[in-house]
């Protein structure tokens, strides 16, 4: 069984969590890199004209990702990490995840957040995910402990 960690990170939390996920559930480690970098002002909440505010406020909207996994056909398992934007993925989870074929694998969502749950992450992302078997996530804090990671991958 070969798994992934995927992750897009706007600040480094989600990538701390990923890097940690990732040598804990020994798996690869992949970066979500948009293809156009977000600044400190397109991930403003409080300005509604904001980049990742009028990316969230769309649902049809798939921001274009820079990199690609070139043999995402290897992996069962796929963890996605994210931050809970508006109590959702962002939506350029959705793009990364509709890039490949993903038929008969497992995705496992995984968020970081200054507070908010996963609230409709599952939801939103499902129509993204066909074919695959879409497990429940989990939001974890920036300082999870390896023994919280190593447990939540090996669930089932």
């Amino acid at each position: 069984m070969k798994r992934l960690v995927a992750y897009f990170s706007a600040t480094g939390t989600t990538k701390r969590v990923a890097q940690n996920l990732a040598r804990v559930a020994n798996a690869d480690l992949f970066e979500i890199k948009p293809a156009k970098p977000y600044t400190s002002a397109d991930l403003n909440w409080n300005n509604s004209s904001s980049r990742s505010s009028l990316e969230m406020r769309n649902p049809a909207s798939r921001p274009e990702i820079a990199n690609k996994v070139a043999n995402m056909a290897e992996y069962d398992t796929i963890f996605v990490g994210f931050p809970i934007w508006w109590y959702a993925a962002p939506t350029i989870i959705n793009t990364f995840l509709e890039m490949y074929n993903l038929s008969g694998k497992t995705i496992r969502p995984f968020a970081t957040s200054g507070g908010s749950g996963m609230g409709s992450v599952n939801e939103k992302l499902l129509p993204s995910c066909k074919g695959a078997l879409l497990k429940e996530g989990k939001r974890f804090s920036a300082y999870a402990s390896d023994g919280e990671l190593k447990s939540w991958a090996e669930s089932v």
